[in-house]
């Protein structure tokens, strides 16, 4: 890394470090523990070792501790992405069913259906700062932290959120 000051490389040398020293423990933890197909056990080891490599060295006392809450955050993170995904999913599913015995127009059920197919057609960074904003009614401060994103990050993917869905409304 000839780009990287003596820090960066410092940094870099300490997350190996980590790695050697942990990697099998930590995705032998995972599968034990969470009891997770073996691709979503390398996405979760893959993501926690993201979440380390953002942290200064120093910044991780208890290196298994660290480990083992970020994967479990990270896994609890995806079953309530999970889920409000799939309550949108069948929401959409019962009203297609129940509109089709609608009169012609706009109404009501047929706007909310409109706008659960728009939320579910955005791309997934924006849809999940739109969902927790506005259907789990989270700060954006709360949001950065859910996501491990800045606050910045979380304003800017709202931004094009509302975006996509003014330019929904006009078409």
């Amino acid at each position: 890394m000839p780009w990287a000051t003596d820090q960066e490389r410092s940094s870099w040398r300490a997350i190996e470090a980590l790695y050697r020293d942990h990697a099998e423990w930590l995705r032998a933890l995972v599968s034990r523990r969470l009891r997770v197909q073996p691709a979503d056990v390398e996405d979760i080891v893959q993501d926690t070792w993201i979440r380390a490599a953002g942290r200064k060295s120093d910044d991780i006392e208890h290196p298994k501790a660290f480990l083992s809450q970020t994967a479990l955050n990270l896994f609890r993170d995806r079953k309530r992405r999970e889920a409000v995904r799939d309550d949108h999913r069948r929401g959409v599913v019962a009203n297609d069913a129940g509109s089709a015995s609608q009169k012609p127009g706009l109404s009501e059920p047929e706007t909310v259906l409109a706008l659960e197919r728009l939320i579910l057609s955005m791309p997934e960074i924006y849809r999940d700062v739109f969902t927790l904003s506005r259907f789990r009614h989270m700060t954006n401060a709360q949001i950065a932290e859910h996501l491990g994103i800045s606050i910045k990050t979380v304003e800017w993917r709202m931004g094009k959120a509302l975006e996509l869905c003014m330019m929904a409304l006009h078409d």
